[in-house]
């Protein structure tokens, strides 16, 4: 079973992913900023990482770089979830290694259906 890491300083953003994830049927591990998302990481090796921009401490992009550069997680799959939307912080997570980049608010719906899809065309 796909693990899916979650981090995103809002409480309630990160328990409603968690719980959309979980109903697909995939296992979570929700974390409440960056610095335990890259330690839950390198731990768990997790398949996807969801990632809130902006958190105190390590930022999502920082996560990314620092997951893209460690042989341990260099292949974990990585959405940022943001509400920054500008083109130069669409550009930004891109260029910092993210595979797919969604913008609060969003539809948890596609969320799930976002990574279902990258999770698809991963081999097992």
């Amino acid at each position: 079973m796909p693990v899916v890491l979650v981090a995103d300083d809002d409480a309630d953003i990160r328990d409603l992913v968690a719980f959309k994830l979980e109903q697909a049927g995939l296992e979570v591990i929700a974390v409440e900023d960056g610095q335990a998302a890259v330690e839950q990481a390198r731990a768990r090796r997790p398949t996807l990482a969801v990632l809130d921009v902006s958190m105190p401490g390590l930022s999502g992009i920082d996560v990314c770089r620092m997951l893209r550069a460690d042989p341990v997680t260099a292949g974990t799959l990585i959405i940022m979830l943001t509400a920054r939307v500008q083109d130069q912080d669409v550009e930004g997570g891109f260029s910092a290694g993210a595979d797919d980049y969604v913008t609060k608010p969003f539809s948890p719906r596609e969320l799930v259906s976002r990574i279902q899809a990258l999770l698809s065309r991963t081999p097992a």
